[in-house]
């Protein structure tokens, strides 16, 4: 039995940008992840893209496979790989399907006659969400540099943000081995958000190199992006910002 954590929340609306980034800070120091809410992020397509997630993933098992992951795009089957390497398992107990740069051939799309508006929302949610910087300029405020700085360094010049939809069947293995549906892992990247539909399972372990390990359950909040630091920006910032370890039990 875990005890539910309850992360700071930030408030990307507050006018105070020095309050809000300062409270971005120590939210990083102190759990590496935090709720961001007033984020900009109309609910209405969010509601839209987890519907057509949930198209894609009910579809039959031969379709899905048209578009089978190629150069880190597209769909990932059911145990086809495991995010805590050091497992026996046979792997993880989830499906995705992932989209990057729109630029170009790389992503691969179900066909508009199986999934009609499939593509237009995932292409809308994503454009939105990879051309959002009011956060990251509160980062940089946060690591007491100029709210640009991210953009002066070209940063943004040709982001690479990729967007993950996972589907978590929660299918019981008829095995005796302990199945995750994402086992623990820190994220390689800068930052991630993420959105649920309120299906819990995320868990958070704060203090990653002692034994045992303690795990919180983090629970959804309506509204609100779950933010939480990369590998990456741990690097960055001399280990200042933790790169959490985090899981997924099965639902």
């Amino acid at each position: 039995m875990c005890d539910a954590l309850q992360l700071p929340i930030v408030d990307l609306s507050s006018p105070d940008r020095f309050s809000t980034a300062n409270s971005i800070r120590q939210a990083c120091i102190d759990h590496g992840f935090f709720y961001l809410v007033n984020h900009g992020v109309d609910e209405e397509l969010v509601n839209k893209v987890f519907e057509q997630s949930s198209k894609f993933f009910s579809l039959p098992i031969e379709e899905k496979m048209k578009v089978i992951i190629k150069n880190y795009n597209g769909y990932s089957p059911l145990f086809a790989g495991k995010l805590d390497t050091t497992l026996s398992t046979k792997g993880d107990s989830k499906e995705g399907f992932y989209v990057s740069q729109l630029a170009g051939d790389l992503n691969q799309w179900p066909l508009e006659e199986d999934l009609p508006s499939w593509r237009s929302t995932i292409e809308t949610y994503y454009q939105l969400l990879s051309a959002g910087t009011k956060l990251l300029s509160l980062i940089a405020l946060s690591l007491k540099l100029d709210e640009d700085f991210f953009e002066k360094v070209g940063a943004f010049n040709e982001p690479l943000a990729s967007l993950g939809l996972l589907h978590y069947p929660g299918e019981v293995d008829s095995s005796n081995e302990e199945i995750y549906g994402a086992s623990a892992h820190s994220d390689f990247g800068m930052l991630t958000l993420l959105v649920t539909n309120g299906v819990p399972g995320l868990q958070i372990c704060r203090e990653k190199s002692e034994q045992p390990q303690v795990w919180e359950d983090v629970p959804s909040k309506s509204g609100a992006f779950i933010v939480n630091i990369g590998d990456m920006m741990e690097r960055w910032t001399n280990c200042l910002f933790r790169s959490t370890l985090h899981r997924v039990l099965p639902p």
